[in-house]
């Protein structure tokens, strides 16, 4: 008798692995295996595989699978216009890979990544069941969904249209020019892609969403109705298995990035603003000294994680988030010698998870990536919104005006520079406002509800998995 299996298919890069397999793991305790598959050659790093090696030994019925190696794309194209056609050059090495596996297992599902859409038609050929697991949240499906539709609404490049602001259902009014990146110019072979992901949407058997009703209300309500499918008739189920954020890793953490927590040990409860921009957020040396001086004139508490700077100011993240540097340069002259006894500055990278649970940390300066925002949610923490690439407008969004726990800062709208004083005057507002820490206690606890014995995202994965058990190709 075949056995059974899910299949789940992340794009490159460490981050879409982890989320991949924390969906795995939930997965694990339906006690259904599951097989990641693996590309080779785009993003690679020993990280990962140090992380497949810690993943493989804890959950033995996690199983993962590498693709034959494709060479990476060497034509000019921007980060993600590279990701995406590597994804593409292995839609082969997909079809093969699912063919071998239903050899000796019957794939009950296979969960693919938004960005790796490609890989969809070889899937159906098979007979396999589609599902896309959406790691962002509900307001971004929903702009996801209604894309063609924008699309079709004009034919200028979002980029272009300064001052235009854009209705998307379940959304706030959102400047055309804080599209994601892959939105903004329709010229652009990233935009064409993304255009043709977001078109496949409503093709899949289902959506997994990371996120749960009662944190996007608006947006769940947009999507439930169909409102942003071009077609409602054709919108396919959604369900909303979050929030599922990683767990911690103290054990990968290296020694002297593990201060941090012990520095907070050492600090007043909710007394500390933590600072930290993603796994690749960063800014120009400017603008890190305007955050220094706004820090040092609040006379706050703080712990802020400062990586590489950009050597241009409207760029917002690096590419190389291991690259060293040396941190004095950055900062003003003699900052962290006057800040020693109430602040603490890290380089490239802190334990966020452990960081955010801790007692002592009272605010968190957040650039709205979508697991930032859940693991702050988690956590109970206030926020201050602040947008740096991709879909994190869409997030702040949501922030300040649905969950009504995050403060935005004001932005310079040609580059999002963000002056020292904007800084200060945030972090004070943020650390004394009561009514926003009280919402995000009554928010942690609605998500912990949802991820509860009896909430409605572990009634929703049961659901699907009980779906996932009596399919039959």
């Amino acid at each position: 008798m075949q056995g059974e299996t899910i299949v789940l298919y992340p794009a490159p890069g460490i981050g879409h692995i982890i989320s991949m397999v924390e969906l795995a793991k939930l997965i694990h305790k339906h006690h259904f295996s599951t097989t990641i598959l693996l590309t080779t050659g785009f993003s690679d790093h020993p990280s990962i595989d140090a992380y497949i090696r810690r993943i493989s030994a804890a959950y033995p019925t996690i199983s993962f699978l590498r693709l034959p190696h494709v060479a990476a794309p060497t034509a000019a194209a921007s980060f993600l216009g590279k990701c995406f056609t590597f994804v593409k050059s292995n839609v082969t090495n997909v079809a093969t890979t699912l063919t071998q596996i239903s050899e000796s297992a019957t794939i009950k599902a296979f969960v693919i990544d938004l960005f790796c859409t490609s890989a969809m038609e070889p899937a159906s050929s098979l007979q396999i069941p589609v599902y896309y697991f959406f790691t962002s949240g509900a307001a971004v499906l929903a702009l996801c969904c209604y894309l063609p539709t924008l699309h079709r609404q004009t034919t200028l490049s979002f980029k272009d249209m300064v001052g235009a602001e854009l209705q998307v259902p379940g959304n706030a009014a959102l400047k055309a020019v804080n599209m994601p990146e892959p939105m903004l110019d329709r010229n652009d072979i990233a935009y064409c892609d993304m255009l043709d992901f977001c078109t496949h949407l409503p093709e899949a058997r289902g959506i997994i969403v990371n996120s749960f009703p009662q944190l996007e209300p608006a947006a769940v309500k947009a999507v439930a109705e169909g409102a942003c499918f071009p077609n409602a008739e054709r919108a396919p189920s959604v369900h909303y298995i979050g929030p599922l954020i990683a767990e911690p890793q103290q054990s990968d953490v290296a020694t002297e990035n593990k201060q941090c927590l012990s520095w907070l040990d050492e600090q007043p409860s909710k007394s500390v603003v933590f600072l930290c921009f993603g796994s690749r957020g960063s800014f120009s040396v400017s603008q890190m000294k305007e955050i220094a001086n706004g820090l040092e004139r609040s006379g706050l508490r703080f712990l802020w994680v400062v990586k590489r700077p950009t050597q241009d100011e409207r760029i917002k993240h690096v590419v190389d988030i291991t690259s060293e540097f040396d941190l004095a340069s950055v900062l003003p002259s003699g900052f962290i010698e006057r800040t020693k006894y109430r602040g603490l500055v890290v380089k490239l990278w802190a334990p966020q998870v452990e960081v955010l649970s801790h007692d002592s940390v009272g605010g968190f300066v957040s650039h709205c990536g979508w697991n930032s925002v859940l693991e702050g949610v988690i956590a109970g923490v206030p926020m201050i919104a602040w947008p740096l690439y991709a879909e994190q407008h869409v997030n702040r969004h949501v922030m300040v005006e649905q969950m009504k726990v995050a403060i935005a800062v004001e932005q310079n709208e040609e580059d999002g520079f963000v002056s020292g004083e904007e800084v200060e005057k945030r972090v004070r507002e943020l650390m004394e406002s009561q009514e926003i820490r009280e919402t995000s206690l009554k928010l942690k606890h609605l998500a912990l509800a949802a991820v509860g014995e009896f909430g409605s995202s572990t009634k929703a994965l049961a659901n699907l998995v009980q779906a996932w058990s009596g399919f039959s190709a």
